[in-house]
Order: structure tokens, then C-alpha cells, then sequence
């Protein structure tokens, strides 16, 4: 473990065929409403299997070196919708229907009262995962104002103030993962980048809200779309720099599928960037020479200091195999990077 360069990943990882329909799992877009029909362990087993499948992931992750360690999200059907419907205000049995980012029709949770969170939701990942790990942990959520884009409302009636809510629910959330004992927590809100236009009117202070009062080190995560199901991604992002004013400590891009132009990371100036440096659409392996001539341009932007080493986002469609093997080459290519800064 190092505090230089440190390595991490994003959040999933490649859950089991023998856990989850994988075929049904990339074949459609990531779920918001619950979809219990993916999972091919009877229910009475379902928690089992999962931890199970979380031990693996902890270990692959551990394996193959990397520094900060998730659990994989092996318990989850997507990123965001276990959180999103575990809270209150929501009409589990009646979703409403909107617009996946590919522009298809998808079914969302359906706001029918006040947004809150009447209990822990992934607390016990957190507890379960210091339990099995011996690194540093960091524990992901998804954010408020991606939340209230994947939401059908009918009890707010103002954007601005849905994604409020939802903010106070995270920042309980928050606070109660830090506490469990996570290092780092991640929000993710890849919503920012879809939804330019509401996340520069209230993208901020939702988030904000979210993390208000917290102490622990927090990341937003933003990203382009999975490699899997999103293939040609454009070089730039339409909200990142906006994200220096907010409360998070840590950045988290994908960069290396995109091929991102890194002089963006100039305008972050406040913040450490967790850089995506694995192309997850591309199924081949890569050398260490390549994920550290991927940092290197990172660092003429960004000092050591201030960059942390990670996959794109979407590990979680690759063969288990690949993405084991892709982690290792992240880890080789950070301490080939590390070794020429000392």
C-alpha cells in the first residue's frame, strides 16, 4: 500500500454467471427500478450467494494490488437502484417510465411523497467488506442529482428541490458508511454529464447538501456511459470543471476509452483526480508501458500528489478474467510511474 500514486477502482466489479443473468444484465440498459428476475439464486439463498461473490471480488481486487479496495457491488443489479428504492416516497409497485441515456424507454422509481431514508441501506457492505480487507475501503452511492433524473416525480414538482431530498438521504448515508468504518465514499452522479443544463443550475448544491457536515474523504464520480453498451464517447466532457467549487475531496473521470484530453484536469486545481486509465471497451490487455504513459500525461497536468490511478467505470460487463488480469496491468504500470518519481 502507498500513499503515491495510490491505485483504486471505480465500483464494480464482474459478478458470477452462477450469481447474475449476465447475458440479460448487458443485453438491456442498467436497471433503476429493482429487476429481482436477473439474479439465478432463489431467493432464500440470494444473500448467501452474494457474500459469496463479494469475498471473490474482495480477493481478485486484493490480488492483483490495488491499493484502495470496493466490494465489487456484487449485491447490486446496477449502481444506483438498490439506494434509490429503499427509500421512502417511492411507489415500488408502480414505476413510472422515462429515458434511458441510449434514449430508450425505461422504467423509473416513481416519486409519489417525501424522498427519505428510513434506514441504512449499504452499511452492512461496509462493515462486511472491513471484515475481509486489509487495505484501505472505499464504499459508492449513488448521488442525488443523478437520482432525481432517474426518477419519475409526482410529488415535488421542482427538479431543483427532488434532488435535494434525495441529497439529505445520501448525506445520512454518508456519514453512516464513514462511520461503518469506510476510508473513502464515493457518490456517483454520472447524470451530470448527460444533463448538462439541470446540473449547472443546481448539480453543485445538490451534492453539497450531500455531503454536508461529513468528515471522511469523499469522491464524486462522473463518466461518459459503459463501455459496454455505450461505444463512441466524445473526448470532452459537458460538466467537469464545474466540480471544483463542490465539497468532494476526490474527482473520478474514466479517461482512457474516451481518449480525454487531459489539460481539462487544469481546471480542477483544488481537487485529486482518480483517472481512469484501463479502456474497458477494448477486451485486450494492456501493458504496464501503456497505463503509465497514460498517467505520465496525466501528471504534466496534475501533480503526483494529486492522482490516483483506477479503471474506466463498468468493470462489471468484462470477463472476470480480463478484468483481473486489466487491474494487475493497472497496478504493474502505476509502480513503473511511481518507481521513475522517487
Amino acid at each position: 500500500m502507498t500513499d503515491l500514486l495510490p491505485t483504486t477502482v471505480v465500483g464494480s466489479y464482474p459478478q458470477p454467471d452462477w450469481l447474475i443473468d449476465r447475458g440479460a444484465l448487458a443485453g438491456r440498459s442498467p436497471p433503476r427500478v429493482r429487476a429481482e428476475s436477473l439474479w439465478r439464486v432463489p431467493e432464500d439463498a440470494l444473500a448467501a450467494a452474494q457474500d459469496d461473490a463479494t469475498r471473490l471480488a474482495i480477493a481478485d481486487i486484493e490480488a492483483a494490488g490495488i491499493d484502495i479496495v470496493g466490494d465489487g457491488e456484487m449485491r447490486r443489479e446496477s449502481y444506483s437502484n438498490q439506494f434509490a428504492n429503499a427509500l421512502d416516497g417511492i411507489d415500488l409497485a408502480n414505476p413510472g417510465i422515462g429515458r434511458s441515456r441510449r434514449g430508450e424507454p425505461d422504467p423509473l422509481p416513481r416519486v409519489v411523497g417525501p424522498i427519505r431514508r428510513a434506514r441504512p441501506v449499504h452499511v452492512d457492505d461496509v462493515g462486511f467488506l472491513r471484515a475481509h480487507c486489509r487495505r484501505r475501503i472505499k464504499i459508492t452511492v449513488p448521488g442525488p442529482f443523478t437520482m432525481s433524473q432517474q426518477a419519475v416525480d409526482e410529488h415535488y414538482h421542482d427538479p431543483a428541490a427532488l434532488a435535494l431530498a434525495y441529497a439529505d438521504a445520501v448525506n445520512q448515508e454518508v456519514r453512516d458508511l464513514h462511520a461503518a468504518g469506510a476510508d473513502v465514499v464515493q457518490i456517483d452522479e454520472p447524470f451530470l454529464q448527460a444533463r448538462p443544463e439541470p446540473a449547472n443550475a443546481y448539480g453543485i448544491a445538490a451534492i453539497d447538501r450531500a455531503l454536508a457536515g461529513v468528515r471522511g474523504t469523499t469522491a464524486v464520480h462522473l463518466c461518459l456511459g459503459y463501455a459496454a453498451l455505450i461505444t463512441s464517447k466524445p473526448s470532452a466532457y459537458d460538466f467537469l470543471t464545474q466540480l471544483d467549487a463542490c465539497a468532494a475531496d476526490q474527482i473520478s473521470i474514466e479517461a482512457a476509452q474516451p481518449g480525454l484530453d487531459l489539460a481539462v484536469l487544469e481546471g480542477l486545481p483544488s481537487k485529486t483526480i482518480i483517472l481512469g486509465v484501463l479502456d474497458l471497451g477494448a477486451p485486450e490487455i494492456e501493458t504496464p508501458d501503456q497505463v503509465a504513459a497514460r498517467l505520465r500525461a496525466a501528471l504534466a497536468v496534475v501533480p503526483p500528489e494529486r492522482l490516483i490511478a483506477a479503471p474506466d467505470c463498468g468493470m462489471k460487463y468484462l470477463p472476470r478474467a480480463i478484468a483481473r488480469a486489466k487491474l494487475e496491468a493497472l497496478v504493474a504500470g502505476t509502480a513503473l510511474v511511481r518507481q521513475s518519481l522517487r
